[in-house]
């Protein structure tokens, strides 16, 4: 380990993260009811520019007046280069109460986006007195993001997550493509011609190299990578298949655009139920082997050692707080009422 420390930031279940637009107030109870770890209600594209007005003040009524229980509160505001950003921050936080846990900062280009969102928010907390410090996510969507983004992820200690955002990127770099997350028939490579002269044909993941950018990035400064939205949401094989993707490069979780999605994201993103008793078997079998002196065992065969306890020691910490969401999550039961005894009538004598 290097002797330069990363510090994590604050642990958070973020499976899966529920997209809201900020027009729709309706949705916003239906979504706090949801099984969905983060709830992100969206003042950005999903809002037309003229109801974005409105849109702040559904979403400032909604943060007062609604019961989102223990999940994770998100806004994505507009972006700095917008007439509504330095709005979205001052009105929110100034009459939005204190319900709100982190602000999304879209299409961030370098460290000073990040600079000047932050100091707008420590201006209005410390005039708010604001006792609960936001956090911010940080959203890379373009070529200039991704090509700065080891400084953006250093910018602020605030800083919570970087997310990635396909279809601007893919706008930004000028790739010949319009799908949001998903595959692409044309990004292929060819197998060299068997006897016959037969060439098999394999899919490439033409989002492989800024992902795993993004997600080396947040790991060095101790931030959640999420991965981004997958737009073709009547296709719940083709979203699984991304997520499982995103997870085994080291995403802790996914964005839903659709409330169908949400369920599949924090299925994936929930380990299985193999890996969880072998992580716990891991950390009992090290700390006997601790106790007796041994900095690695054998277990099943294989050795494990120090490198082995952080990777069961995290599953076993993830399954904790899911746990913990889904109990939180699961409806009161009301006590049955015993029914009143009928009283028996005395026949006259």
């Amino acid at each position: 380990m290097s002797f330069t420390a990363v510090y994590p930031a604050p642990p958070r279940l973020c499976r899966s993260q529920l997209f809201v637009p900020c027009n729709r107030p309706a949705l916003f109870e239906k979504a706090a009811g949801g099984p969905a770890d983060v709830i992100s209600l969206d003042l950005e594209d999903s809002v037309a520019p003229d109801d974005k007005p409105e849109s702040r003040k559904n979403l400032i009524q909604g943060l007062n007046d609604i019961d989102f229980g223990g999940k994770t509160i998100s806004v994505r505001i507009n972006g700095l280069d917008t007439p509504w950003c330095y709005r979205d921050i001052i009105d929110v936080l100034e009459q939005g109460g204190a319900r709100l846990d982190l602000i999304m900062i879209p299409k961030v280009g370098c460290a000073a986006d990040v600079y000047a969102i932050d100091m707008l928010v420590t201006q209005v907390e410390m005039a708010m007195g604001r006792k609960k410090p936001l956090r911010l996510e940080v959203l890379i969507e373009s070529a200039m993001g991704l090509e700065n983004i080891d400084a953006i992820a250093g910018a602020s200690p605030r800083l919570d997550a970087l997310h990635f955002g396909a279809a601007d990127f893919a706008a930004s770099m000028g790739m010949r493509t319009t799908n949001i997350g998903g595959p692409n028939p044309d990004y292929v490579i060819l197998t060299d011609g068997d006897e016959a002269g037969v060439r098999d044909t394999h899919w490439q993941d033409l989002w492989h190299y800024p992902m795993m950018r993004m997600v080396a990035a947040a790991r060095m400064h101790g931030l959640r990578p999420i991965d981004g939205p997958f737009g073709n949401y009547a296709d719940a094989q083709g979203f699984k298949a991304q997520s499982r993707r995103s997870a085994i490069m080291g995403c802790e979780g996914k964005w839903a655009i659709h409330p169908s999605q949400v369920a599949l994201a924090n299925e994936i993103f929930t380990p299985p139920a193999d890996e969880v008793a072998k992580a716990q078997r891991i950390v009992r079998e090290m700390k006997k082997g601790h106790g007796a002196g041994m900095g690695a065992v054998a277990l099943d065969g294989g050795l494990i050692d120090a490198a082995s306890i952080k990777q069961a020691e995290g599953i076993v910490r993830q399954m904790r707080m899911i746990r913990a969401a889904e109990k939180a999550q699961k409806p009161v039961k009301k006590a049955k009422k015993t029914p009143a005894r009928k009283s028996r009538k005395r026949k006259a004598t």
